[in-house]
């Protein structure tokens, strides 16, 4: 290695700093223990959440842990205490109460996308021998086929189930008459079983993709809770603090930084619709959010748009350049200056942590600027996701910080990078990492060093103070602006259904603040006829493509398609250099 010394930071790269605070949390290294730390805040609200008649009510730590308890007493009494058993539906008590209870019980928890198709949540669970699923109230009747023929589910939980949905099979049960047998067995002293091994399976996850590609990721209580221990030492919440949960339950960054907040002791409340979240907003008065980078770019906008209606947005600038200045000298009255803008999200804002995709470090600059500071970090759900966060009190604009307590990172590279730094490969060791792959032997061999390193797929370089940038990805898949993966190839299986289509790649194309998913098309011309132009095969292909996005979930459905004159370049084995296709 050189001598010649590794500058901090790249040029142009924003620092700021301020105190460090004491971290009030406890270390948990299992379930078990956060459990104990749950019903020990005792009366303080863990949650506020609407009914369906959109009512508020409260729930506290305490009858949070009652609740846990029972449902983990309840699976032991109907045989599936140590069972796999999979979650599926919106963030609601009882989804929490669920994933936790699996886990004390000794079982796998599963947690399950809501915006899947029906045969793909079934092929899923198949593949991973799942004995039960936990569901809320908009799964009501759509299990009906499962409950037939499904070769692995046993049992059916409805957390809201109809009088229909009950009298359907056998092997439907009530969320509350299952909690009802496990409250007795709480009265009657059930505890729960030791944790004799927090390296064993706990939690699969799936990846991106059909059935045949998606890859289905094991977590143990070791790499969960190493993270929950990870999130809570280095994010700056307290007990204090209220947040709105806004992302779906299923992501492990949401989970992951919701188990954090129950160790803080924090108000957590739950946000029932997207179209009502900045009206929520109002209700809760929350003092940080947790985020990806579309909710940030969407705020941003409304911002802006709200002071144009106004005639404000002069105002806006103006506040703007009057509060640097001031902070520059060291007043700070941002809070004052920005007090309309802070009030449309009830008041109390004060931090953002943002992860899921890139974010833009104007958006850190802009919100810093009014009063809300912006946390960003860098996860993978097969690190249960946590790697890397930006320090509260060492914010570098861009960087998604250095290594979180429990893992390492490293850059697996050779190459000076523009910023002047070795850049490659981002890989990561530590007690987050997942097991592995299920069933996938050649996939671990291929995602593992040989020195036992997980290669994340993403590009990057670290400063002289490891912190982290992102730079690219090596892996297909599209980031999306929501933090959403995409694998190209499944969408690309869809459009080989399609016969007028001879070749397809599809790519992910930035446009302003979103992603767009783009089809770049090679059309399969005898389907058409020499005399058809190229305007009407694409409009023929436009009409066929939308009807494919009518059966897609809307995070998958293709923006727009190009033409091509010309095949693909590929390989001596058939397969296009994705690579070139720009």
């Amino acid at each position: 290695m050189s001598n010649e010394k590794i500058p901090n930071s790249p040029k142009n790269v924003k620092v700021h700093k301020r105190a460090k605070t004491e971290r009030n949390y406890t270390p948990v290294a299992d379930v078990l223990d956060l459990c104990r730390v749950i019903e020990g805040h005792g009366d303080r609200v863990a949650y506020t959440y609407f009914d369906k008649s959109r009512n508020l009510h409260d729930l506290t730590y305490g009858e949070l842990g009652r609740l846990i308890k029972e449902t983990a007493a309840g699976l032991g009494k109907i045989g599936l205490a140590g069972k796999r058993i999979a979650i599926i539906g919106e963030t609601s008590v009882e989804w929490v109460a669920s994933y936790m209870a699996i886990l004390a019980s000794g079982g796998v928890a599963i947690p399950m996308d809501k915006e899947l198709q029906m045969s793909e949540i079934e092929g899923f669970l198949a593949s991973v021998d799942a004995s039960a699923i936990i569901y809320s109230a908009s799964f009501n009747g759509k299990f009906m086929n499962a409950k037939l023929s499904h070769k692995s589910l046993t049992h059916f939980i409805a957390i809201a189930p109809d009088e229909a949905e009950l009298g359907v099979s056998a092997k439907t049960v009530a969320f509350e008459d299952m909690r009802a047998k496990g409250a007795v067995a709480v009265e009657a002293g059930y505890e729960y079983p030791a944790i004799e091994d927090r390296e064993k399976l706990a939690e699969m996850l799936f990846t991106s993709g059909t059935t045949g590609t998606s890859k289905r990721v094991m977590l143990s209580q070791k790499n969960i809770f190493s993270v929950v221990t990870a999130a809570a030492e280095t994010v700056e919440f307290t007990p204090d603090d209220t947040i709105v949960s806004v992302l779906p339950i299923h992501h492990t960054y949401e989970l992951a930084c919701m188990l954090a907040g129950l160790d803080y002791g924090m108000h957590i409340c739950i946000n029932d619709s997207l179209t009502r979240v900045l009206k929520n907003f109002q209700i809760f008065k929350p003092t940080g959010l947790v985020l990806v980078p579309l909710f940030i770019y969407t705020i941003y906008k409304k911002i802006w748009a709200e002071a144009k209606k106004t005639g404000r947005d002069k105002k806006l600038k103006l506040g703007l350049n009057l509060s640097h200045g001031m902070r520059m000298v060291g007043i700070d009255k941002r809070r004052t200056l920005f007090a309309d803008v802070i009030n449309s999200f009830g008041g109390r804002l004060e931090k953002i942590v943002c992860g899921g995709a890139a974010l833009n470090p104007k958006m850190i600059e802009f919100f810093d600027s009014i009063g809300v500071s912006i946390y960003e970090g860098f996860g993978i759900t097969e690190c249960a996701p946590l790697t890397c966060v930006t320090p509260y009190y060492a914010r570098k604009y861009g960087s998604v910080g250095p290594a979180v307590p429990c893992c390492e990172v490293r850059i697996d590279g050779q190459a000076m990078g523009d910023a002047g730094f070795i850049e490659g490969e981002i890989q990561v060791k530590g007690d987050n990492v997942m097991i592995g792959y299920y069933e996938n032997p050649e996939a671990n061999a291929e995602v593992f060093t040989e020195d036992g390193w997980f290669r994340t797929g993403d590009m990057g370089y670290m400063d002289g103070d490891g912190y982290v940038y992102i730079t690219g990805r090596l892996k297909s898949v599209i980031v999306l602006e929501n933090g959403k993966n995409i694998f190209p190839e499944e969408i690309e299986e869809y459009l080989r259904d399609i016969e007028e289509i001879a070749e397809s790649v599809v790519v992910g194309r930035v446009n302003g603040e979103k992603v767009d998913l783009v089809a770049v098309i090679y059309p399969d011309r005898t389907k058409f006829g020499d005399s058809v132009s190229d305007s009407a095969i694409k409009a023929k292909l436009d009409v066929l493509i939308g009807e494919l996005n009518k059966t897609l979930p809307t995070y998958k459905q293709i923006s727009y398609i190009e033409l091509r004159d010309t095949e693909f370049e590929k390989t001596t084995s058939k397969k296009i250099k994705r690579f070139l296709v720009k």
